[in-house]
């Protein structure tokens, strides 16, 4: 093979070995809850020493990306699943109907929303946009899962379709989820509430006053809407 796995993966971590902070790992750290050990290196630092592995001559084939990212995601430091997902989101245009079982490994493993807010926006929203008939079959299995990460992904993986978005399917998720006893999901409610009370607020609003919500999500659902007057 063409491409070694094991020595690109070498670098990546030769790259952050050598920006590797303790301070700053300690405090990241703190802020996920220890769930999580961190090299203490920045966004800004992460991405600009890894700049190289991101180039199209220098990572891997579309056919290698799966085993790439599974052996990134199985690495201690968060890093490792930032680039990851970073990495991914370069194949966007040339997803492939499989890679969706990727996505669910990612969202199912090392579970926490800084990733798998990520992965629903950024990829399980831009599949199902290739891949709509897809969709419902995915949403169905994931809502039925009752796994909190797959559950939330289904509420916010529309959240960059602005006037694109399925309301129907949103008010129904919702509908579904509003008495679960989770912060993860009435958080994620909220947000999807209100990030499209910027494209059709009174249709929000009117959901919001009909619904038995939780005051976390009544409360960022309507946190726009309050700001507008």
């Amino acid at each position: 093979m063409g491409f070694e796995v094991n020595d690109y993966i070498a670098k990546i971590r030769q790259a952050f070995m050598e920006k590797s902070n303790p301070e700053n790992a300690k405090k990241q750290i703190e802020y996920m809850k220890g769930n999580f050990d961190f090299f203490g290196i920045k966004a800004q630092t992460r991405r600009k020493v890894t700049q190289e592995f991101m180039r199209k001559a220098e990572r891997p084939d579309y056919d290698d990306i799966d085993v790439v990212i599974r052996k990134l995601w199985k690495l201690p430091e968060r890093e490792y699943q930032y680039f990851a997902l970073e990495l991914l989101e370069k194949y966007k245009k040339g997803f492939e109907e499989d890679i969706i079982s990727l996505f669910e490994y990612m969202i199912t493993n090392k579970s926490w929303w800084d990733t798998v807010d990520f992965i629903s926006k950024k990829l399980v929203g831009e599949f199902f946009k290739m891949f709509p008939e897809l969709r419902d079959e995915y949403i169905s299995k994931w809502m039925d899962s009752d796994d909190i990460w797959l559950q939330r992904t289904c509420l916010l993986f529309q959240l960059g379709y602005k006037e694109n978005t399925d309301l129907k399917l949103l008010f129904n998720l919702i509908e579904r989820l509003q008495g679960k006893d989770e912060f993860f999901i009435q958080k994620a409610i909220g947000w999807s509430l209100r990030e499209y009370s910027k494209i059709e607020p009174k249709k929000i609003k009117e959901f919001i006053q009909k619904q038995d919500l939780s005051a976390l999500s009544e409360r960022e659902g309507l946190k726009l809407l309050k700001s507008k007057g």
